[in-house]
């Protein structure tokens, strides 16, 4: 089949981003509606970021086992077969325990996937079209947040009205299969044919049967050369790429300024890693718990869309910013951007017991009220902060993976994000109930002195970022 990029860039990373939400937003959610405290949910969810941590531990094995396109497919069915498995679980008795296991098998597959996914787009595009569709692929990721975070969660609100808890989310999560394996369905059809090099089994078996008097002898030697190509070279293979690992993180560890830039990787984010595992357990918990009492759709709607959109706007700016200015005069208002408006929250759950009653009320038609309002312009002006902060920090994690293997160590530097988002919040769930919302975010602002610090001691080069 001829090589479409139109037909299959956008749903392929459509697919990227559904799980990588499903994991990450929808399952906070989802357990808090169905009665986990903070501390189990928090804990729990953070614990899924561990296949992204240690990614890079079998991404060199996904290419040099099978084709990407092979991967891809094969990820997306075990995607679909996971979501599934999840709404099988949530309406029995084991429900927690089901959804848990299944959720870990969706984080691997989706962490696999992405590694598939970005190296077909790599390897299926030349450089003009990999240009020409980086607009496209980030448009439709962000499109998959909105219809993960945004419209599924909407939909949970909505059957929530007639269903119990567990039968609306169990529904929402066999919608989300179904998009599945649509996806795989279509994914089977428009992506290109990609053959594996390197295969001369077929040639040996051909050259076996070339005299049929000597047919006894070439199947014994054709058998004894399939028996030590089978031993040598995948023993061959994963030595190489067991050496190719260790000199990547020898190469990452003995980077200049190793333990500035690590603390700044690992640190850097450490108040938004607790934020973001509270952040919609407060939109939802009850008035008598602190939180704002606000209906699932409603919790939906500010986070699928306003959200979102504040996100995208505010990455779309710092990345113009750096590219007229460069990083280093960007970085402090950036890092200032991603700290400073998570004080909204301070607010908000100040006035959470004024804000609760109206919250409580509100229906997916009617929930357009003053206080509704206020929340999206502070759930906005957060994420705008965020979506502009955040371009330092990736920009940062680009800019120390130059040089020698540069993709492997970005790729380390990537697992290393993620471990940063997972250690603290693994503790968020736990201060939070044990201080209370308003105090929890207190602990937020005053965390933010640590992005301040690891930040002050990193070194880049004035002109990095800014266009030349």
């Amino acid at each position: 089949m001829k090589n479409k990029p139109y037909a299959w860039v956008p749903s392929l990373y459509l697919a990227e981003a559904l799980p990588y939400v499903a994991v990450m937003v929808i399952a906070t959610t989802m357990y808090k509606r169905l009665g986990l405290s903070n501390t189990d949910l928090a804990l729990y969810t953070s614990w899924l970021y561990l296949p992204w941590v240690i990614k890079p531990l079998w991404s060199p094995f996904v290419a040099a086992l099978k084709t990407e396109r092979w991967w891809v497919l094969v990820m997306q069915l075990l995607i679909g077969a996971g979501l599934a498995g999840i709404a099988f679980t949530l309406p029995t008795a084991y429900w927690l325990q089901g959804s848990l296991a299944f959720f870990w098998i969706l984080a691997f597959a989706s962490a696999t996937h992405d590694i598939a996914a970005d190296g077909f787009y790599i390897i299926s595009l030349d450089t003009h079209d990999q240009s020409l569709y980086v607009g496209i692929r980030s448009t439709f990721y962000r499109i998959g947040n909105i219809l993960g975070q945004g419209l599924l969660v909407m939909l949970a609100g909505w059957l929530e009205r007639s269903q119990t808890v567990p039968m609306a989310w169990s529904i929402t999560f066999f919608v989300l299969a179904g998009i599945f394996v649509a996806l795989w369905l279509w994914h089977s059809v428009v992506l290109p044919k990609q053959i594996k090099g390197g295969n001369v089994k077929a040639s040996d078996e051909r050259l076996a049967n070339i005299d049929g008097k000597l047919a006894n002898r070439d199947e014994r030697l054709a058998q004894s050369d399939c028996q030590a190509q089978s031993f040598s070279q995948p023993s061959s293979l994963f030595s190489q790429l067991i050496s190719d690992f260790w000199l990547a993180l020898k190469t990452f560890f003995t980077k200049p300024h190793i333990v500035s830039a690590l603390l700044f990787m690992l640190l850097f984010r450490f108040p938004e890693g607790q934020l973001v595992k509270i952040a919609n357990p407060f939109l939802l918990d009850s008035a008598e718990a602190g939180g704002l009492g606000m209906s699932t759709e409603a919790v939906g709607f500010v986070y699928g869309t306003v959200g979102i959109i504040g996100l995208t706007i505010g990455g779309l700016l710092g990345g113009w910013c750096v590219s007229r200015h460069g990083l280093k005069r960007w970085l402090w208002p950036m890092v200032l951007s991603i700290s400073l408006p998570d004080l909204v929250y301070v607010y908000l759950a100040y006035v959470a017991p004024a804000f609760a009653p109206a919250m409580a009320s509100a229906t997916q038609l009617s929930f357009f009220n003053y206080q509704f309002s206020i929340v999206n312009l502070c759930v906005f002006v957060e994420q705008f902060g965020y979506g502009f902060g955040f371009t330092a920090y990736m920009l940062y994690l680009v800019y120390f993976s130059q040089g020698e293997r540069s993709t492997a160590v970005f790729s380390i530097c990537t697992a290393m994000q993620a471990l940063g988002m997972m250690i603290p919040g693994m503790i968020a769930g736990w201060m939070a109930d044990h201080l209370g919302y308003l105090r929890f975010f207190w602990w937020v602002m005053a965390c933010c002195l640590v992005t301040f610090v690891v930040t002050a001691f990193i070194r880049i080069d004035p002109s990095y970022g800014k266009k030349q």
